[in-house]
């Protein structure tokens, strides 16, 4: 079956049936290398070098193992897709039950929708830099119903609108990192200085920065790939998926270093408008394209996110919805309101990692997660939110939030220089808790669920 992007997409968060199967692997490939050329990345690019203190150098193979690591996060989550042919937060039914994924549902359609709302308020951000006249809620309201629009289309109208933006972005931000080389040949911060001058807490937090952003989209996987034909190579859509975000999330992050390094500034995009010259528009039309590019996949999947949450509407609808909270959002942010949601935010990524170690553990390791379990799951998982629940106990002295929240946060933190490490304790010890408690005797008995299919 060919893709039908003209025609709005049917399907919600049912199965995704034999006869509705098509594309091949390399379909996501090209959505995770558009919807990672954005904002974000090149803000992690930037910090890395003008906040933590590292060079270009230092930050170069941090950030290339940051990403690497969050990377197969996502092509994995992204492999079990074509199998089960569910969007992402509805398999986790399987490892939760259907009630006890609500919790988690609903974390990651407030992740999705705050997401979408700081990357609205920054594209209106960079576009004034061009033209300072711009009316802010005007261009907000605009940018939100493009965005909106697209995710109306659903499925095959985003993998379309990516595969274009992963060659228009590829371009432009190819484009501006020639040009910021052209016009500051030389002063770029390449000397690696002694090992004592390196600040091991500052790689750690640059390392966990990169790890966490392209991790954070491993509850949209899924989503992405659930289309794909039954008997695709689950090996091909990792790498692929792999390939795509890690790629295009280190380039732009390299591109962020360059510019942090030669043209620091409070202002990120003037920054970036200046450094490139006469390509200056073109580089702040990448950043905008760049939003556009990954807020079609928050807006979209925070859709399912609410149908999971068994919401009585169509998929189009929830989209609606969920795009006017954003624009609601976006009317009201400002420069203080994007910084303090934009670390709630963060503070609120913490969820991800140990509901992603059960959630492949229980796939690709106990294999107990299948079509059935999903489709009529039970209500509550017990050893499921127990391996949960304590690997994030356990994680929270390795925290170091953006917002501050006091002891026992961090309060382990020293061991690693300072860096935020808990997201690689959480993922570890959820992912030993679920084999030790899957393999262990039968346990207290779940709760009864709903035996209807979803």
């Amino acid at each position: 079956m060919p893709d039908r992007p003209a025609g709005v997409e049917k399907v919600g968060i049912e199965h995704t049936s034999t006869e509705s199967r098509h594309g091949s692997p390399g379909r996501v490939f090209t959505l995770w290398f558009a919807a990672n050329l954005t904002i974000a990345d090149y803000v992690v690019g930037v910090l890395s070098v003008e906040s933590f203190g590292l060079t270009v150098s230092q930050a170069l193979p941090v950030l290339l193992l940051g990403n690497v690591l969050g990377g197969a996060v996502l092509g994995l989550s992204a492999a079990m897709g074509p199998r089960l042919g569910f969007p992402q937060m509805m398999s986790s039914r399987a490892s939760f039950g259907r009630r006890g994924n609500y919790l988690f549902g609903g974390l990651n359609w407030l992740s999705t929708v705050g997401w979408f709302t700081v990357n609205t308020i920054l594209g209106v951000y960079a576009l004034q830099v061009v033209w300072p006249g711009l009316n802010y809620y005007v261009v907000a309201s605009v940018l939100v119903a493009a965005q909106v629009l697209i995710a109306v289309f659903g499925h095959d109208f985003i993998h379309l609108f990516e595969k274009y933006m992963a060659v228009a972005l590829g371009v432009l931000f190819l484009g501006v990192f020639v040009a910021a080389l052209g016009a500051n040949r030389g002063e770029l911060q390449f000397a690696i200085p002694a090992y004592s001058g390196v600040d091991v807490g500052a790689v750690g937090v640059v390392l966990a920065s990169s790890f966490s952003y392209i991790m954070s989209w491993s509850p949209y996987a899924s989503d992405y790939s659930r289309y794909l034909p039954e008997g695709t190579s689950a090996k091909r859509v990792a790498l692929f998926a792999t390939a795509g975000g890690a790629m295009a999330s280190f380039a732009v992050e390299v591109i962020g270093a360059a510019v942090g390094t030669l043209a620091p500034t409070a202002n990120l995009f003037e920054g970036l408008y200046h450094i490139t010259g006469s390509f200056g528009p073109f580089a702040i039309a990448a950043v905008l394209l760049g939003a556009v590019a990954a807020n079609a996949l928050n807006i979209y999947t925070n859709s399912l996110s609410a149908l999971v949450l068994d919401v009585r509407a169509k998929r189009w609808v929830a989209v609606l919805a969920g795009g006017a909270v954003g624009l609601a959002l976006s009317l009201y942010g400002g420069y203080n309101f994007v910084d303090n949601f934009e670390s709630f935010l963060l503070v609120l990524d913490y969820w991800i990692t140990p509901w992603l170690g059960v959630v492949l553990v229980d796939y690709f390791v106990i294999r107990r997660t299948d079509v059935g379990k999903v489709a009529n799951p039970l209500g509550w998982d017990w050893k499921a939110f127990t391996a949960y629940f304590a690997a994030v106990l356990v994680s929270v002295p390795y925290m170091v939030p953006a917002l501050s929240l006091g002891f026992p946060f961090g309060s382990l933190a020293y061991l690693f220089g300072g860096a935020d490490f808990s997201y690689f304790v959480s993922f570890g010890l959820a992912c030993l808790l679920t084999v030790a408690l899957r393999m262990t005797g039968r346990g207290p008995a779940p709760s009864a669920g709903s035996g209807a299919p979803a």
